[in-house]
């Protein structure tokens, strides 16, 4: 274990019970999200090429246009 994440371990553990439990579900919240994004992701990569390769052909055909963020 990190001397950041004992820091923040043992800081935790000073916290009432009910902070405690919240913080807890918390972190294994954003664990299960972290993981759920790798397995999206990682199922994508070909997809995503795919989708550059045409963005990348477009562009050189000049289809692309500027983006105009002031008329969003």
């Amino acid at each position: 274990m990190t001397k950041l994440l004992e820091k923040v371990f043992k800081k935790a553990s000073k916290l009432p019970d009910t902070e405690q439990n919240t913080f807890a579900k918390w972190v294994l919240g954003e664990l299960e999200s972290e993981k759920k994004w790798e397995v999206m992701f990682a199922g994508s990569e070909y997809m995503l090429d795919k989708l550059a390769d045409k963005a990348l052909d477009e562009h050189k055909q000049g289809k692309a246009k500027t983006l105009n963020i002031a008329k969003l």
